[in-house]
């Protein structure tokens, strides 16, 4: 599924590897870097997914799901654009938020273009302000902006959200390369957004290998999985406090080739004793639904049968703890 690179650029990216791509020596060829940016559930990781055309970036209608910087590969016969989504730009409470925040401007720094998700479904707010405020401090990178959520709205509000759009840049002081109403739920304009993105990138080679679509670890992409599966369903308060960590992951020994196993021992961290009975359930009732969801993430991702065991642990205020922070990958 992935490459191990070396050197890195964006958010751990790798440098030039050869591509059996066709078409991929031609003149013309363009690769590079693209960031989705925007606040927490502007459509970052769904677009993301649907532009790479598999799920390798976790989704919830909770706030501020995405923790690092994710990277999607989207081969094309006359490009390679490496997708990277991150989180969500917040007013931080944490020193967990500050650290997010922090990568969110990191990366911005380092890609070939920013493109910034503004829901349809939502007028500008003061945070999207703040976040294009930013945005136009990195000058000389180009800027796109999408409408996401398209399928949500009637054509008059789309119309109208267009155009906040377009004041909203020149009030930054933001020229737009292009604005995009895309939905990546219904797919509409997805292909467009993709062509939009590639006309900005710089000529070169390709960046990963053929068939490469994400250079996260399978253990990370796995670990988030199991998250994604521990979010829904929860109260509002406790998404932030869950973290996932896997401590063993491997194919079972002993197995027959035709039918292997792959064993995932992971778990799952709280902030305080009392959230535990929230994820665990009546009976270890809930813990097992999570398992399941989990479980069939998995092995759809990998393509291997999946036996996951899951144990519950606490860290006591792990997102104010630098120590705890750093045990967690933070």
């Amino acid at each position: 599924m992935s490459s191990t690179p070396e050197n890195k650029r964006p958010g751990s990216t790798p440098p030039p590897a050869p591509s059996s791509s066709p078409g991929a020596e031609a003149a013309g060829f363009r690769s590079g870097f693209a960031c989705f940016v925007g606040r927490p559930n502007a459509g970052k990781s769904t677009l993301t997914n649907a532009l790479v055309g598999k799920k390798i970036v976790i989704t919830s209608s909770k706030p501020q799901t995405t923790r690092h910087a994710v990277r999607g590969i989207v081969h094309r016969p006359d490009a390679q654009l490496v997708l990277v989504d991150t989180p969500g730009l917040h007013k931080p409470r944490t020193l967990l938020g500050e650290r997010l925040n922090d990568l969110v401007k990191t990366t911005w720094a380092e890609v070939d273009v920013i493109a910034v998700c503004l829901p349809a479904s939502d007028k500008i707010g003061p945070g999207d302000r703040f976040l294009v405020t930013e945005a136009a401090k990195v000058a000389r990178t180009p800027k796109v902006a999408l409408a996401t959520k398209a399928d949500l709205v009637e054509p008059d509000r789309m119309v109208e959200h267009l155009a906040e759009i377009a004041a909203l840049g020149e009030s930054a002081g933001i020229e737009w390369a292009s604005i995009v109403p895309v939905s990546a739920t219904s797919g509409y304009q997805v292909d467009v957004v993709a062509d939009e993105l590639v006309k900005l990138l710089p000529e070169g080679h390709p960046l990963y290998p053929d068939g490469d679509i994400t250079d996260e670890p399978e253990e990370t992409l796995v670990a988030e999985l199991i998250r994604e599966a521990a979010l829904e369903g929860v109260r509002d308060e406790l998404p932030h406090s869950i973290a996932v960590t896997i401590d063993e992951m491997g194919l079972r020994e002993g197995r027959p080739e035709d039918k292997p196993l792959l064993d995932v021992y992971a778990n799952i961290f709280l902030e305080r004793d009392s959230q535990k009975g929230i994820v665990i359930g009546h009976k270890g009732a809930r813990l097992r639904e999570v398992g399941a969801a989990a479980r069939r993430q998995i092995e759809a991702l990998l393509g291997t049968p999946v036996y996951l065991d899951l144990h519950v642990k606490i860290a006591k205020n792990w997102q104010t703890d630098a120590k705890h922070l750093r045990k967690l990958g933070f």
